[in-house]
């Protein structure tokens, strides 16, 4: 990074205390960042700078490409002159604990194009929110050799199992077209609360996001014309693996693949996710927190991607990816079929 000026932003410094100003850079776009979006870029270049600030830099256009304006859309080309202007970076001292976690992710696929980990309900695949360092984070902590590594899609935070990340742009390309076009295959296994009647059970309700009063996002689903008008298309394919008296284990397969859109469309049903501290059962998720000796104790969401099918996006063979069942949820459905119910 080669700086070419001093150039500061008037009242920048009396944003926040705790911070620094930074020199004005241009950076070239070579192939590890082609076609990759500005504020991806900047967010992954400026690390320790709030997204905010990211996106009000863009918005006023201090952030330039080849000297002209840009919005946050804007996909890189290769050759582009990034320009990018002083910023703040908080001087807050680092924990005791390091900068990146050592969490050790079950590795599933590996090779010089893809990374496919089991991802440990809890975890989340990115900072932010609160969240220092998330999976994408902590590996490429880990692999400071690697020129390059991107989530190819994103899990919830207490979501475990299959996820996807891309070694090289060209395979982040091909395979975000495959989610695209809907060629890949996105399976994941889920214990709701009741008895699930059909065996096999589509269901086509859309979505709608929106703001609780407290400022955290959430989904709905479309109520009237106008909620409709706006909203996202959703289709999820429910199939019956097995029903107890009180529980139901689910495969849903992702025919799109929308923010909350297993837990939304289960909850709307009348079937909410065991464990989800969102749309669920808040009193029975509380009974299934307590350990009463019985054995039927959960104190995570059950929902687990569980099976990932897809074109490798450089050899082309059809890769068929599975993770099990953690630990946890296993011992959950082993005392269900013990007969071991709520009181």
């Amino acid at each position: 990074m080669k700086s070419i000026g001093k150039s500061r932003v008037p009242g920048k410094e009396k944003i926040m205390p705790g911070i620094i100003s930074e020199h004005t850079v241009v950076r070239q776009i070579d192939e590890t960042a082609e076609s990759q979006r500005i504020d991806n870029f900047l967010i992954r270049s400026l690390k320790g700078i709030p997204r905010r600030h990211i996106y009000q830099l863009l918005r006023s256009g201090q952030v330039r490409v080849n000297s002209k304006r840009i919005d946050a859309s804007y996909r890189l080309q290769l050759g582009d002159k990034v320009r990018i202007p002083p910023v703040i970076r908080s001087v807050k001292p680092v924990s005791s604990q390091g900068v990146y976690r050592t969490d050790r992710f079950n590795i599933l696929y590996q090779d010089d194009h893809l990374l496919v980990i089991d991802k440990p309900a809890g975890i989340a695949v990115h900072g932010g929110s609160g969240i220092s360092h998330g999976v994408i984070e902590q590996l490429r902590g880990q692999h400071p050799d690697w020129k390059f590594l991107e989530l190819v899609h994103r899990l919830d935070r207490e979501t475990s199992g299959i996820l996807l990340l891309a070694r090289k742009r060209q395979s982040l390309l091909e395979l975000h077209r495959q989610i695209r076009e809907g060629t890949v295959e996105k399976h994941y296994l889920t214990l709701v609360r009741g008895k699930w009647k059909n065996s096999v059970q589509n269901v086509r309700l859309p979505l709608n996001k929106y703001l609780t009063a407290a400022g955290e996002r959430r989904v709905a689903v479309a109520a009237g014309r106008n909620d409709q008008d706006k909203a996202q298309q959703a289709h999820t394919l429910f199939t019956l693996q097995k029903a107890w008296e009180d529980f139901s284990l689910l495969d849903a397969e992702l025919k799109t693949g929308r923010t909350h859109q297993i837990r939304v469309h289960l909850a709307h049903l009348g079937f909410p996710i065991a464990g989800d501290d969102k749309y669920g059962d808040f009193g029975l998720n509380k009974q299934l927190q307590k350990d009463d000796g019985k054995g039927q104790v959960l104190r995570r969401m059950f929902l687990h991607a569980s099976a990932f099918t897809c074109t490798h996006p450089v050899t082309g063979d059809l890769l068929r990816l599975e993770a099990p069942l953690p630990d946890e949820l296993r011992v959950f459905l082993r005392n269900l079929d013990l007969n071991i119910h709520l009181p």
